[in-house]
């Protein structure tokens, strides 16, 4: 019997030494992911910075953008939202792909896009039933977010970037 509970005891400090063993590979892995997800966005935040610097920009020459490539950047998510209808409310599903036109007005869309969210979700919200049912209204939408979409992005990369609004997927319940 003594020899019994000495295995057990035996067998339970093994455990537990592969369960701290466990526990401290995990804590140095996330210590690790943890660094160079902060390495990433530093060095990253430097890039950004020298982008939008106004002395980089003003000494490079203008590029006219119509001869670039055109580029799609979708939105990482669908916009869903309600609008109040006649009788009932009504559910709507909105995904969204920006047509920019050559690298770097992709990387300045892609280092904006909650902003970008955010003014397409106030412009989308406003938005009547009525409005929505209709391709003449879908089409006033479109035109009404990238307006805005172009002005937000002027006051914060003094360009528009964005050449147009394109509805990948509507749905209107």
């Amino acid at each position: 019997m003594a020899d019994e509970e000495n295995e057990n005891l035996e067998l339970n400090e093994k455990k537990g030494g592969k369960g701290k063993l466990i526990i401290i590979i995990v804590a140095v892995v996330v210590l690790l992911a943890g660094g160079g997800g902060a390495y990433f966005f530093l060095a990253g935040s430097d890039d950004a910075a020298a982008t939008e610097g106004g002395n980089s920009e003003s000494a490079a020459p203008k590029v006219d953008t119509s001869t670039l490539k055109a580029i799609y950047v979708g939105m990482p998510r669908a916009f869903v939202f309600n609008v109040a209808g006649d009788g009932r409310d009504r559910l709507v599903q909105i995904k969204v792909q920006l047509m920019v036109r050559g690298v770097d007005n992709e990387n300045l869309t892609k280092l904006h896009i909650p902003l970008i969210e955010g003014t397409l979700l106030s412009v989308f919200s406003a938005a009547t039933e009525d409005e929505l049912r209709s391709e003449s209204g879908k089409s006033e939408l479109r035109k009404k977010s990238l307006q805005e979409v172009q002005k937000a992005m002027n006051e914060v990369a003094s360009a528009p970037t964005v050449e147009a609004v394109l509805f990948t997927g509507f749905v209107l319940q």
